[in-house]
């Protein structure tokens, strides 16, 4: 803590005056004498110099602790009873002033301490009912907005709706996923190297991460000019490629400014962009695929159409001998041979392309169940009981064909063997030992019936008719597609026989990676449309240090390390960080990873995150991580609690790396000090307590990360009230703080 030079004077202060006290009286004693008494004197005192010294340090240090402690008790506790009201009056934080919020308080700062909670309360209330007044008045807004939120999350297309600056306002679900596969295949440079995909797109972040600025710098210029020429709905449209080889298509449509408000820029009258994008890739491919085989088909006729016309020809010839029109006899056949041949690749490569294109959705598998027994019994007029169905399994299945495939047999058997009851199973497939299980299986079962292995091959191989409509493709197609599988089997004992299919399961949500951070009940923020005035508050060229602390976009992150010494060897075992944007924290938006030191763990370090080598063998190696790390953090402001350990270990790693963080570096440990001087405790958990911040997940990086993101966004205020308001500010109160001293 730093020291108080007021409670050091109240220390000091008795022994200053004593001395003096001590000092005057003699003085004045040694007047009154003459220089005989005062020789007398003197031969009385001088054996008993040591003796008076000590009696004058006793009382020094006795009056110096009680003095010191009635400073402690009168004077600082209001110092610290005021620090904590200003959490109070920048903060939602419930009123809890007590003793320990004032320190050795008296009964007069006690009271104060309950009165003030008292107007805090008050304060509070009245603030409940004006937002309780304000939400009734505003709901229909926030409707509008689930509702917005709600389509954009459904929606099929990836939509990205940037600010003028490419900021990223909002993105659907189909975007994130999107991106996010681009990124896992090597968009950022993290492709083979084993780090978990991380969301490359976020709110707040630069769109020019993923699409070239000069490409979305023509596109948007081009729609500015036909805005300015009437358009009314003007477009643009582009093709791009990403650093991992995909193609994208992306159509650009502007977000006009409100009637009546200055647009961003002062020759536009638009407040943004909103892109569509679509993966392009194999669409492209199979186009080119199609035009090879197109080509290729005519210029094989085209040949063999001309050989065929003069070998017609010459075979009108009356004097031709019989070996030569056997021999062109020959050319013909071989000729309308190769065309059959090419006609029929043609064809089997139509149907593996017809067979490749059909797209699969996650479905609920008793829905499938539910939609498949009501066409069977609407089609075939036949009773279908779904019973024994796993109501849990979510299954990955293009639903259309593959009822079409089951509306066949069904058919086949009510026309072929007069079956008009039948049931549909549905559960977990047995999985191999040692293996977790990854498919369906799908059972159509009847009463048993005399039916040969024949049989159900034809059927199985047989163009699927289900008598409302024809398909080319049959029943063993759709399940390659699915990459499932059919077979025939007979229970006896239960007097059925039964058709078994087995069928992907759809995949864990994406969605729910967060989940072991992110409240339940909680929904992704994918929008956060006050970015667009932050948008239009800021001058282009304006410097980052005179930015308002609340306009940036930060990175707060934490580290778990082997042990305390960067300079000595410690390496770091796990990265966890999330990000705060205008002000608010995105829980959504988190990075976590775990790093394989090469090297043992300390006990001392395992005791406090937890972490045990197993975890750690396998796990990709710095050299991977800290490049995907540092994508992730791209063009933001660093925040960490007690930043200079972390970013040690993050600078002994350049050389090694190449990756260089060079952006700012805020510290809450370093803020808190400035904030709150007269307190005793910086810890995390200590600032946390005072800031009415819930400590969760403490000691695991990302865990502490949303923990110090939480309490410096509960900072922002408190700096604010001292003019503290923008990041050079902010820095420069950090540097002069007595704790920056700190190094490691």
């Amino acid at each position: 803590m730093k020291v108080d030079t007021r409670e050091l004077f109240a220390a000091l202060l008795p022994a200053a005056l004593l001395a003096l006290l001590l000092a005057g009286a003699g003085a004045l004693l040694a007047a009154t004498m003459n220089a005989g008494e005062r020789a007398a004197l003197w031969a009385l005192v001088e054996p008993r110099v040591a003796l008076l010294v000590m009696l004058w340090l006793v009382s020094a240090l006795a009056a110096g602790v009680a003095l010191r402690a009635a400073w402690l008790h009168f004077g600082a506790a209001p110092g610290r009873l005021a620090e904590a009201v200003q959490v109070l009056i920048a903060t939602d934080a419930p009123p809890r002033l007590d003793s320990s919020a004032s320190g050795r308080a008296s009964a007069g700062s006690r009271a104060l301490a309950v009165a003030i909670n008292t107007l805090v309360l008050q304060r509070n209330t009245l603030r409940e009912g004006i937002a309780s007044k304000v939400a009734e008045a505003s709901r229909e807004v926030e409707q509008e907005r689930n509702r917005l939120a709600a389509l954009m999350a459904e929606l099929t297309q990836s939509v990205v709706v940037c600010n003028l600056d490419g900021r990223i306002l909002l993105f659907n679900a189909r975007a994130r996923l999107q991106f996010r596969a681009l990124a896992a295949s090597g968009a950022g440079g993290t492709a083979g190297t084993g780090v978990a995909g991380f969301d490359v797109i976020g709110l707040g972040r630069s769109i020019y991460a993923v699409l070239d600025r000069r490409l979305v710098a023509h596109a948007l210029e081009a729609v500015q000019q036909r805005l300015q020429r009437g358009v009314a709905h003007p477009s643009a449209q582009f093709v791009t490629g990403t650093q991992s080889g995909q193609l994208l298509r992306v159509q650009m449509t502007p977000v006009k400014a409100p009637n009546g408000r200055q647009a961003a820029r002062d020759d536009a009258p638009l407040n943004g962009f909103v892109l569509m994008l679509d993966n392009i890739t194999r669409d492209l491919a199979e186009d080119l695929a199609r035009d090879r085989l197109l080509y290729g088909l005519t210029e094989g006729h085209r040949g063999s159409l001309g050989t065929l016309q003069a070998a017609a020809e010459l075979l009108e010839e009356p004097d031709l001998d019989g070996a030569t029109r056997e021999r062109f006899g020959g050319v013909i056949r071989d000729e309308i041979a190769a065309m059959s041949r090419r006609l029929n690749e043609a064809a089997a490569q139509g149907l593996r392309t017809l067979k490749t294109r059909w797209p699969l959705e996650d479905m609920l598998g008793a829905d499938f169940v539910a939609a498949a027994a009501r066409r069977i019994e609407s089609q075939h007029g036949a009773r279908v009981i779904a019973t024994e169905v796993d109501a849990a399994l979510w299954l990955k299945v293009d639903s259309y064909t593959l009822i079409q495939a089951l509306l066949h047999l069904s058919g086949r058997l009510a026309d072929e063997y007069g079956i008009r009851r039948l049931q549909l199973r549905l559960a977990l497939a047995p999985a191999a030992p040692g293996t977790a299980g990854d498919k369906a299986q799908l059972d159509l079962v009847w009463a048993v019936q005399a039916m040969s292995t024949e049989t159900v091959t034809a059927w199985e191989t047989q163009a699927i008719q289900s008598g409302e409509a024809s398909s080319p493709l049959t029943v063993r197609d759709v399940l390659e597609r699915h990459g499932g599988t059919l077979w025939f089997e007979r229970a006896r004992v239960r007097q059925e026989a039964f058709f078994r299919l087995l069928l992907p399961l759809a995949a864990e949500s994406a969605a729910m990676e967060t989940a072991a951070v992110t409240p339940h009940d909680s929904r992704p923020e994918f929008y956060d449309f006050d970015l667009f005035a932050h948008s239009a508050q800021r001058t282009v060229g304006q410097a980052l240090a005179d930015r308002p602390l609340a306009e940036i976009a930060y990175t707060v992150f934490d580290t778990e390390t082997t042990g305390l010494q960067p300079s000595a060897g410690d390496e770091i075992i796990q990265i966890g960080a999330t990000r705060i944007v205008a002000g608010k924290l995105r829980r959504q938006e988190c990075f976590e990873q775990l790093v394989d030191p090469q090297r043992p763990l300390s006990a001392a370090g395992m005791a406090i995150h937890g972490i045990a080598p197993a975890l750690l063998r396998g796990q990709p190696l710095i050299a991977a991580v800290l490049p995907a790390f540092h994508a992730f953090a791209q063009d933001t402001v660093l925040v960490a609690h007690n930043a200079a350990f972390d970013m040690r270990f993050l600078q002994l790693k350049e050389a090694a790396t190449g990756v260089v963080f060079d952006q700012p570096v805020l510290d809450t440990l370093l803020l808190s000090a400035v904030v709150h001087p007269q307190q005793e405790a910086h810890r995390l958990e200590a600032i946390a307590e005072r800031l009415g911040v819930t400590v969760l997940g403490r000691h695991t990086a990302l865990g502490d990360a949303m923990v110090t993101a939480e309490v410096f966004v509960k900072l922002l205020p408190l700096l604010q009230a001292m003019g503290i308001h923008t990041l050079g500010q902010a820095l420069e109160a950090s540097r002069l703080s007595y704790l920056a001293r700190v190094s490691y």
